[in-house]
C-alpha cells in the first residue's frame, strides 16, 4: 500500500480562469446556465442548491478545470455521479466525439498545436498515479509534454476550442496528413485503489490510447474520470458504446467496491484456517504517533509485548474488496518470509473493522528520506553495502517465487544498524500464483517498461525497479525528477531512462545499463547482481585505504 504522493504544476493558469476562487466559479457556472435556460434551472427552483452540493464533493481542481463554452458538461457530470450510485449501473460512462487531429504520413503528430506545452515543476512526493498528454512532434523534435497533476487533483486541458478545430482542418487539408478521430470517456463508479489502472486497462482492451484524462474523487468515495483518447477510427460513438459495452462486460463483478464488506481474511473456512500465533490482541497493541499516511490507511510507531514495533492500519471507512485482497495477500507473503534483509513480521489484526498489520520497527527510517529528505550524499562504499542488502533480499524473495513489484527506495528501510531490509509487501505476489499479473502495479517512476505496457511479466520487472533504485543511490535525486510520475512512464515505455550519472564507478553504469534493459531476458538476475557488487565492494575498499595511506 503506497503511502504518500505527489503533485505537479502547470505553467499556466487553468482554463480561462485565472486566479479565481473556486466560489467564483461555480457563481460564473450557475449565471451561465442560467442565461442558456436549461430544463434544469428554469423547472427547479432548487437548482442552486443542488449545483452547490455538487461542487462541494468535488476537490477545488474541478471548478477551474470547467470549461465555460461547454458549462452544460457539469450538469452531465451531475446525472453521472448520482447514475453512480445505484450497484446495477456501475460503471456508468458517456462517450462523445471531440474533435479530428492531424496525423502525418509518417506516423507523427503534427506538432504545431504541441508548441506551447511546458514541462511542469517537479511534483513533491512519488507514489501517487497521475496522468499526462503526450504529443509527439516531428521526429528531429524533441517531446513536449502536457502539465499535469496528482491523480486527486488533475487540471489538464481535455477540450480544445472550436479555432483550434478548424485550423486542424484546414491544415489537414493543406497538408500529407490524415484525419485522426478524439474521443472523451466518462467514467463515474466507486472510488478505489488502481481504478486508474482498471479504467486504462478497459480503455487499451477495446484499442484505445490515452491522450489526457482529468481524474475526480468525491468527498463520498465516488469517482469521475475524463479520458481524451484516439484509436478508434471513425467520429461515430455507436460502435464505440457496444464495444465499451463488451469490454465492461469482461470486467464484471469489479466495480461495486463495497466500502463496508468484511475482510477477505474472514472469509470462509479457508482464511480462518490461516489464522494462527501471528494473529495480534489489538488490547495488547499500543498505538503511537503517525510516521506516513496514504489514501486506504496509515502507519504508526507503536509497542506490542513490550517492543517498538510498526502498525499499518487500514481506515475502516476505505476498506473494499481490493483493499481487503491486497491486505490478506500482504499478510500471507509477510508469514512466509524469514530473511536478514526483509522486513520481519510480527502479525496482524484480522477482525473487521480493526485491520492492522505489524512488523519490526526500523529506526532507520527509509532510504528515500535518507537520500532525499535528510540529503545525505552516499560513500561508494556505504553504497554498495546498502545495494548489496537490497539484493539480498530480493534474491531471497525471487528463490521463494514472491515478486515485490513496488521496489523503490521508500519501501527499503534501515535498522539501527544501517542494515537495509525490503518492506511493504501491499502489491507483491507468488510468482507461481494463478491469473494474469496486474498491470500498472507498482509506482511509476521505477516500474519496469513491460508492466507499463500491459504486458506478461515476472521477476525481472523487480531488477529493472533496482535499476532505478541504484541510479537513486548514486546521484541521490529523485528519478524523472523534471516530470510527473506518469509522464516519466510513458517516457519509459518509449525506452527513456535516467541520464548516467558522472564521476561513477564504470561497474555500476554498465551494471545499471543491464539491469534497465528493455528486454526482461536480458537482465541479470539478483544473484548475479549481489556476487557482482560483492566483488566490487572490496575493491573499492583497498582503494579507500590506498589513497588513505598515501
Amino acid at each position: 500500500m503506497d503511502l504518500t504522493e505527489g503533485v505537479g504544476e502547470s505553467s499556466s493558469p487553468p482554463r480561462g480562469f485565472g486566479s479565481f476562487s473556486n466560489y467564483d466559479v461555480r457563481n460564473d457556472v450557475y449565471n451561465r446556465l442560467t442565461e442558456i435556460g436549461t430544463g434544469e434551472t428554469v423547472s427547479n427552483p432548487e437548482f442552486r442548491e443542488l449545483l452547490d452540493a455538487h461542487f462541494n464533493r468535488l476537490p477545488a481542481s474541478y471548478g477551474l478545470d470547467v470549461n465555460m463554452d461547454r458549462v452544460e458538461d457539469v450538469l452531465l457530470h451531475q446525472k453521472l455521479l448520482s447514475k453512480a450510485q445505484d450497484p446495477e449501473e456501475r460503471p456508468v460512462y458517456h462517450i462523445r466525439f471531440l474533435e479530428n487531429l492531424c496525423n502525418r504520413a509518417d506516423g507523427d503528430y503534427d506538432g504545431q498545436f504541441s508548441s506551447t506545452m511546458s514541462i511542469p515543476q517537479p511534483p513533491s512526493d512519488e507514489d501517487n498515479e497521475s496522468v499526462m498528454l503526450l504529443h509527439k512532434r516531428t521526429k528531429d523534435c524533441a517531446v513536449d509534454f502536457e502539465p499535469c497533476s496528482k491523480l486527486e487533483d488533475l487540471n489538464l486541458d481535455v477540450r480544445k476550442d472550436m479555432k483550434r478545430k478548424s485550423l486542424t482542418e484546414n491544415f489537414c487539408a493543406r497538408q500529407d496528413v490524415s484525419s485522426v478521430p478524439i474521443h472523451e470517456v466518462i467514467f463515474s463508479t466507486v472510488d478505489k485503489p488502481k481504478l486508474l489502472s482498471q479504467l486504462s486497462a478497459l480503455l487499451s482492451d477495446i484499442g484505445l490510447n490515452i491522450r489526457e484524462a482529468h481524474v475526480f474523487s468525491t468527498t463520498d468515495g465516488y469517482s469521475l474520470d475524463v479520458f481524451v483518447v484516439d484509436g478508434w477510427p471513425t467520429e461515430d460513438t455507436d460502435d464505440l458504446y457496444k464495444a465499451m459495452e463488451k469490454a465492461v462486460a469482461r470486467h464484471e463483478g469489479s466495480w461495486s467496491g463495497s466500502s463496508h464488506g468484511r475482510c477477505a481474511a474472514n472469509k470462509g473456512s479457508a482464511g480462518q484456517a490461516k489464522i494462527g500465533d501471528w494473529e495480534i490482541d489489538r488490547r495488547l497493541l499500543k498505538i503511537e504517533e503517525r510516521i506516513a499516511f496514504g489514501s486506504c490507511g496509515d502507519l504508526y510507531r507503536g509497542n506490542y509485548l513490550g517492543q517498538d514495533v510498526a502498525v499499518k492500519v487500514l481506515r475502516s471507512e476505505r476498506l473494499n474488496a481490493a483493499v481487503e485482497e491486497e491486505f490478506t495477500q500482504e499478510v500471507a507473503i509477510l508469514r512466509e518470509v524469514h530473511h536478514r534483509n526483509v522486513v520481519r513480521f510480527i502479525g496482524a489484526c484480522t477482525k473487521f473493522p480493526h485491520l492492522c498489520i505489524v512488523t519490526e520497527y526500523m529506526p532507520g527510517g527509509s532510504l528515500y528520506d535518507y537520500l532525499h529528505k535528510n540529503h545525505n550524499v552516499l560513500k561508494l562504499s556505504q553504497l554498495l553495502k546498502f545495494g548489496i542488502d537490497v539484493c539480498k533480499g530480493m534474491n531471497y524473495l525471487h528463490q521463494n517465487n514472491i515478486i515485490h513489484r513496488d521496489l523503490k527506495t521508500a519501501n527499503l528501510l534501515m535498522d539501527t544498524h544501517n542494515v537495509v531490509k525490503v518492506a511493504d509487501f501491499g502489491v507483491a505476489r507468488f510468482q507461481n500464483q494463478e491469473g494474469v499479473m496486474t498491470a500498472e502495479t507498482g509506482t511509476y517512476r521505477w516500474m519496469a517498461p513491460e508492466v507499463i505496457n500491459h504486458q506478461p511479466y515476472d521477476q525481472k520487472a523487480d531488477v529493472f525497479s533496482f535499476a532505478i533504485v541504484l541510479w537513486e543511490l548514486v546521484t541521490a535525486k529523485i528519478p524523472y525528477d523534471n516530470m510527473t510520475p506518469l509522464q516519466a512512464a510513458l517516457g519509459v515505455r518509449q525506452g527513456l531512462r535516467p541520464d548516467l550519472p558522472e564521476n561513477t564507478h564504470p561497474k555500476l553504469l554498465e551494471l545499471m545499463q543491464r539491469c534497465w534493459e528493455a528486454v526482461p531476458n536480458n537482465r541479470p538476475s539478483f544473484s548475479e547482481i549481489t556476487a557482482e557488487l560483492e566483488t566490487l565492494l572490496p575493491e573499492v575498499e583497498e582503494t579507500i585505504v590506498a589513497v588513505n595511506g598515501s
